[in-house]
């Protein structure tokens, strides 16, 4: 039995082979925002493990646009061969490389997450982390004792709007067959979404048509030069789970936007306008955010990525049959096991020795006799 988990999905010209995708997890591990043979060997696990995508963590399309000191950068040429590195590893073994190409905005310039996740202090100015001017839509701090950002004008928008075009062309360049642009969790593009963050009485402040402007400039000129035969994902928060915020019927009504310029999945989160990234604004539950997903996905056809404590292959193909995703995420629990994917397909199908022909060769060919052993001995046994 082939499950929806482990069936193929057509992207344009990309084939995943399978609906699991690994989503985009800091590691806060790189040097000057060039990555390193950590960073292939903790996507190339992933790989290993079966994945049908696997996404970078946030990629910063320029330097002030990190969240910390140890976030990757694609914004200089010098950073495009440790990435071809981790794309050809894992294209060879039969996942599709993707990239999350991000700008932290406001929340940009702190601390990794070990040593406080808050504002820089002299501890880390100690270890050489100081930090630098960060930017957002309004001058407005992500709360008390953080960094004042200053407001972008519409000089800084038409240079971003370039390092993003740049940052796309630089990815193809690597060897990545899809970009996920992130408009989540806070960062600048959802910094403009937000009533709680933007601001401004200009074209893109104000009403939600005002406020969606910029992310939408910066979506479609990636659009525009990123290859007509790969897809686009944008990663969204929701809801923001705060009073006045961003709510669920903004994002379908931005999906649909999305849809008509060329986007090809919603990747659907929550939260993160307050706070960390992963501050829980929304309850947490098993698949607490696919509902979310089914919605974009039923009021609009496009395509959606679920995420979002899904643990098991049974509520992940669950996820698929019932049409709340078409694509299921995995982050922590991957790295708690990164064979997760290869393991929660073989569960769904019923954990037959010849579910091991999906592992690499070298490992699943014993897998899968030592499979067919216990078979026979359980049939003598009987």
């Amino acid at each position: 039995m082939t499950s929806l988990l482990g069936s193929r999905l057509e992207l344009r010209s990309v084939t995943l082979s399978n609906r699991v995708a690994i989503s985009p997890m800091c590691q806060y591990s790189a040097h000057e925002g060039m990555v390193s043979d950590y960073h292939l060997v903790h996507l190339g696990r992933f790989a290993l493990g079966g994945a049908g995508i696997i996404f970078t963590e946030a990629t910063a399309v320029a330097p002030e646009g990190r969240i910390t000191h140890g976030c990757p950068g694609i914004w200089d040429d010098a950073q495009i061969p440790g990435f071809k590195r981790i794309t050809a590893f894992i294209k060879s073994l039969g996942s599709v490389p993707a990239i999350q190409l991000g700008h932290a905005g406001r929340k940009a310039s702190m601390q990794r997450p070990w040593y406080g996740n808050g504002v820089l202090d002299d501890a880390d100015r100690a270890r050489g982390d100081h930090p630098w001017k960060v930017v957002a839509p309004s001058p407005q701090p992500l709360d008390e004792g953080w960094l004042i950002p200053r407001a972008l004008d519409r000089d800084d928008m038409d240079k971003l709007l370039q390092a993003w075009k740049a940052a796309a062309r630089r990815a193809g360049e690597a060897g990545f067959d899809a970009v996920e642009i992130h408009a989540a969790h806070g960062y600048l593009l959802h910094s403009f979404l937000s009533p709680l963050s933007n601001k401004r009485k200009d074209a893109y402040g104000g009403d939600r048509q005002g406020r969606a402007r910029f992310p939408l400039e910066v979506i479609e000129a990636v659009r525009n030069v990123w290859p007509a035969d790969k897809p686009l994902f944008v990663r969204l928060s929701t809801v923001d789970g705060l009073e006045g915020g961003w709510d669920l019927e903004d994002t379908v009504w931005l999906a649909r936007q999305l849809k008509e310029i060329g986007v090809d999945v919603i990747d659907c989160s929550s939260g993160g306008i307050a706070g960390s990234a992963t501050a829980a604004r929304v309850k947490r539950y098993p698949g607490f955010q696919l509902p979310f997903a089914e919605t974009v996905r039923r009021e609009t056809g496009i395509r959606t990525m679920g995420v979002g404590l899904i643990l098991e292959g049974t509520q992940a193909e669950e996820a698929l049959a019932s049409g709340q995703a078409d694509i299921i995420a995995v982050g922590r629990e991957a790295l708690a096991n990164p064979n997760w994917p290869l393991q929660a397909i073989a569960a769904v199908e019923g954990g037959a020795p010849e579910t091991f022909r999906r592992w690499p060769q070298q490992a699943g060919w014993w897998l899968e006799r030592r499979a067919e052993a216990m078979v026979k001995e359980r049939a003598q046994a009987s």
